[in-house]
């Protein structure tokens, strides 16, 4: 059986992904999803760093491009948020790219659109 990657942080962030949607709901852009979330981190003393710009390169060149992920947490999770109906296949492959480019392990997508919970789904790397 394989083991569950970063499986207490994980945890952790799930646990203020859905403090968030009881208090929003799903409705709003994914603005106001990002801006709570940060505030929501805080209080539960999540280490994060929003939209930090992570550099990327091809055949060990940089990139002037940068990939700015929504959140990265612990200094090793990419949380990707939406504000859709459902997650579609495009997003997922969003964070597969995401991970292959910054070699994190684990990325999660959550998405607040979803009715009638929060969506959150984990990719490994």
């Amino acid at each position: 059986m394989a083991e569950i990657v970063y499986k207490a942080e994980g945890y952790q962030i799930n646990g203020a992904c859905f403090e968030v949607y009881k208090e929003k709901g799903c409705g709003f852009l994914e603005d106001v999803y990002q801006e709570c979330l940060e505030i929501e981190f805080g209080l539960q003393g999540i280490t994060f760093v929003a939209q930090y710009p992570l550099k990327l390169e091809y055949k060990g060149r940089p990139l002037r491009k940068k990939y700015i992920p929504d959140f990265i947490c612990f200094e090793k999770i990419i949380v990707e948020i939406k504000a859709v109906k459902s997650v579609t296949d495009e997003h997922r492959a969003q964070v597969h790219n995401y991970l292959r480019a910054t070699e994190y392990k684990l990325g999660l997508i959550v998405n607040f659109g979803h009715y009638p919970k929060v969506q959150i789904e984990r990719i490994a790397n």
